[in-house]
């Protein structure tokens, strides 16, 4: 019983493609087009093939093409400015921790003539010559890098 059951089915799946019957297309004297399984007489047609499932996709123009390639610029263009601005706004963040920090240092070392910073490694009270020429070094670091920065 199951190879008569196999052997209908496989008779009826390759069937189907056997009894498909052509298709021919053509064109009418009123421009109007027609598709029928017979081509019509004294008239040209052209034979569809019906074994295809995938549709033709049309060919762009050049003026698509030139709106996609536009179009694509444009996103680009928009992600280098978004990737830009990014990196500024982070060059910002950083530059106004560090001169917050730096002004931090500044303060330290103004008010307090007892100053110990780390030298080599190791902890060390710096002489009085020291700690004016790191004012010094740090009012003109605070002058280059932050003078436009609050």
């Amino acid at each position: 019983m199951r190879r008569v059951i196999t052997t209908a089915s496989l008779l009826l799946l390759f069937s189907s493609s056997l009894l498909a019957a052509p298709v021919y297309k053509w064109v009418d004297a009123r421009g109007v087009t027609h598709f029928s399984a017979e081509p019509p007489v004294n008239q040209k047609a052209e034979s569809i093939n019906t074994n295809s499932f995938q549709p033709k996709v049309p060919e762009k123009t050049a003026e698509q093409i030139a709106a996609e390639e536009a179009q694509a610029s444009a996103r680009t263009q928009a992600e280098v400015d978004r990737e830009v601005r990014q990196k500024v706004a982070e060059e910002e963040a950083a530059l106004k921790k560090y001169c917050s920090e730096i002004r931090h240092n500044l303060a330290q070392l103004e008010s307090n003539p007892r100053v110990m910073a780390q030298v080599d490694g190791q902890p060390t009270r710096l002489t009085e010559e020291e700690r004016q020429a790191r004012i010094t070094e740090i009012k003109k670091s605070i002058e280059e890098r932050c003078a436009t920065v609050k």
